[in-house]
């Protein structure tokens, strides 16, 4: 599978133990961000995050309110190569 630029950015900083948040507003929109080791975050895309997880490249623990993505096997070795 190819990777976009920003796929490929956000498997690299959860390798680089960034993590990958959904948040939801009062309103139930859900905003994706990724939080950096120094406190500050990013939005993300919901395509992006949705094709990595399509692709099986990210999962989630599922938790409401605010689930906490990781990279799984496959997300790891695509990383690695």
């Amino acid at each position: 599978m190819r990777l976009s630029a920003t796929q490929q950015r956000v498997l690299l900083a959860l390798t680089d133990g960034h993590f990958l948040k959904s948040h939801r507003d009062i309103e139930g929109r859900k905003v994706f961000k990724l939080h950096s080791l120094d406190g500050s975050a990013e939005v993300v895309r919901r395509a992006t995050v949705e094709a990595l997880c399509g692709h099986g490249q990210i999962d989630s623990n599922k938790k409401f309110p605010a689930p906490k993505y990781w990279l799984t096997e496959r997300g790891k070795k695509l990383v690695e190569e």
